[in-house]
Protein backbone atom coordinates (compact mmCIF):
# COMPACT_ATOMS: atom_id res chain seq x y z
CA UNK A 1 0.00 0.00 0.00
CA UNK A 2 1.36 3.42 -0.87
CA UNK A 3 0.36 6.77 0.55
CA UNK A 4 -0.15 9.88 -1.54
CA UNK A 5 0.92 13.24 -0.12
CA UNK A 6 -2.03 15.60 -0.61
CA UNK A 7 -0.67 18.56 1.35
CA UNK A 8 0.50 20.40 -1.77
CA UNK A 9 -2.66 19.90 -3.86
CA UNK A 10 -4.39 23.28 -4.43
CA UNK A 11 -7.92 22.93 -3.08
CA UNK A 12 -9.27 25.29 -5.79
CA UNK A 13 -8.40 22.74 -8.45
CA UNK A 14 -10.84 20.29 -6.93
CA UNK A 15 -13.70 22.63 -7.83
CA UNK A 16 -12.58 22.46 -11.46
CA UNK A 17 -12.27 18.68 -11.20
CA UNK A 18 -15.80 18.37 -9.80
CA UNK A 19 -17.16 20.51 -12.64
CA UNK A 20 -15.46 18.27 -15.19
CA UNK A 21 -16.77 15.18 -13.38
CA UNK A 22 -20.32 15.97 -14.49
CA UNK A 23 -19.49 14.45 -17.86
CA UNK A 24 -17.94 11.17 -16.68
CA UNK A 25 -19.28 7.79 -15.58
CA UNK A 26 -20.95 7.33 -12.16
CA UNK A 27 -18.08 5.11 -11.01
CA UNK A 28 -15.46 7.72 -11.87
CA UNK A 29 -17.64 10.37 -10.28
CA UNK A 30 -17.68 8.34 -7.06
CA UNK A 31 -13.90 8.16 -7.17
CA UNK A 32 -13.46 11.88 -7.79
CA UNK A 33 -15.99 12.75 -5.09
CA UNK A 34 -14.36 10.47 -2.52
CA UNK A 35 -10.93 11.89 -3.29
CA UNK A 36 -12.20 15.46 -3.14
CA UNK A 37 -13.95 14.99 0.19
CA UNK A 38 -10.96 13.21 1.69
CA UNK A 39 -8.40 15.77 0.56
CA UNK A 40 -10.52 18.71 1.67
CA UNK A 41 -10.84 17.06 5.07
CA UNK A 42 -7.06 16.74 5.24
CA UNK A 43 -7.13 12.94 5.09
CA UNK A 44 -4.22 10.89 3.89
CA UNK A 45 -5.02 8.96 0.71
CA UNK A 46 -3.76 5.43 0.24
CA UNK A 47 -3.90 3.09 -2.73
CA UNK A 48 -3.61 -0.68 -2.75
CA UNK A 49 -3.01 -3.37 -5.30
CA UNK A 50 -5.85 -5.77 -6.00
CA UNK A 51 -3.34 -8.59 -5.63
CA UNK A 52 -2.51 -7.68 -2.00
CA UNK A 53 -3.78 -9.96 0.76
CA UNK A 54 -5.32 -8.53 3.95
CA UNK A 55 -6.11 -9.76 7.42
CA UNK A 56 -9.64 -9.14 8.70
CA UNK A 57 -8.29 -6.30 10.86
CA UNK A 58 -6.64 -4.63 7.87
CA UNK A 59 -9.79 -5.07 5.77
CA UNK A 60 -11.92 -3.59 8.55
CA UNK A 61 -9.66 -0.55 8.75
CA UNK A 62 -9.66 -0.12 4.97
CA UNK A 63 -13.48 -0.35 4.80
CA UNK A 64 -14.07 1.78 7.88
CA UNK A 65 -15.94 -0.83 9.88
CA UNK A 66 -15.35 -2.96 12.93
CA UNK A 67 -13.44 -6.21 12.84
CA UNK A 68 -16.50 -7.96 14.29
CA UNK A 69 -18.62 -6.75 11.38
CA UNK A 70 -16.00 -7.96 8.88
CA UNK A 71 -16.11 -11.42 10.46
CA UNK A 72 -19.91 -11.45 10.11
CA UNK A 73 -19.58 -10.53 6.42
CA UNK A 74 -16.97 -13.25 5.93
CA UNK A 75 -19.14 -15.84 7.69
CA UNK A 76 -22.12 -14.98 5.47
CA UNK A 77 -19.97 -15.13 2.32
CA UNK A 78 -20.52 -11.47 1.48
CA UNK A 79 -16.76 -10.94 1.20
CA UNK A 80 -14.71 -13.72 -0.34
CA UNK A 81 -11.72 -14.98 1.62
CA UNK A 82 -9.30 -17.86 2.00
CA UNK A 83 -8.37 -19.79 5.11
CA UNK A 84 -4.75 -20.23 6.06
CA UNK A 85 -4.91 -22.66 8.94
CA UNK A 86 -7.21 -21.00 11.46
CA UNK A 87 -6.65 -17.54 10.02
CA UNK A 88 -8.55 -15.83 7.23
CA UNK A 89 -6.99 -13.81 4.45
CA UNK A 90 -8.91 -11.48 2.17
CA UNK A 91 -7.66 -10.75 -1.35
CA UNK A 92 -7.63 -7.06 -2.25
CA UNK A 93 -9.86 -7.80 -5.22
CA UNK A 94 -12.57 -9.06 -2.84
CA UNK A 95 -12.38 -5.84 -0.82
CA UNK A 96 -12.70 -3.84 -4.03
CA UNK A 97 -15.70 -5.94 -5.18
CA UNK A 98 -17.42 -5.44 -1.83
CA UNK A 99 -16.81 -1.68 -1.87
CA UNK A 100 -18.05 -1.41 -5.47
CA UNK A 101 -21.21 -3.33 -4.58
CA UNK A 102 -21.74 -1.17 -1.49
CA UNK A 103 -21.42 2.03 -3.54
CA UNK A 104 -23.79 0.65 -6.18
CA UNK A 105 -26.39 -0.19 -3.53
CA UNK A 106 -26.07 3.28 -2.01
CA UNK A 107 -26.50 4.89 -5.44
CA UNK A 108 -29.58 2.75 -6.20
CA UNK A 109 -31.10 3.58 -2.83
CA UNK A 110 -30.52 7.31 -3.38
CA UNK A 111 -32.11 7.07 -6.84
CA UNK A 112 -35.07 5.16 -5.40
CA UNK A 113 -35.71 7.85 -2.80
CA UNK A 114 -35.26 10.63 -5.37
CA UNK A 115 -37.76 8.89 -7.66
CA UNK A 116 -40.21 8.48 -4.78
CA UNK A 117 -39.87 12.17 -3.91
CA UNK A 118 -40.55 13.12 -7.56
CA UNK A 119 -43.71 10.99 -7.58
CA UNK A 120 -44.92 12.60 -4.37
CA UNK A 121 -44.19 16.08 -5.72
CA UNK A 122 -46.00 15.30 -8.98
CA UNK A 123 -49.02 14.00 -7.06
CA UNK A 124 -49.10 17.15 -4.94
CA UNK A 125 -48.87 19.30 -8.07
CA UNK A 126 -51.81 17.42 -9.61
CA UNK A 127 -53.87 17.87 -6.44
CA UNK A 128 -53.03 21.56 -6.37
CA UNK A 129 -54.14 21.88 -10.00
CA UNK A 130 -57.45 20.22 -9.19
CA UNK A 131 -58.13 22.64 -6.37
Amino acid sequence: MSSIDTSRVPIEQFDQLEDAAAEISPEMLDLVHALTVSVRAGAQISAFALTDIYTPSEAAERLGMSRTHIYKLLDRGVIGHDRVGRDRRIPGVEIAKFETQRQQERRELAEKFAHRQRIENDALDELADLL
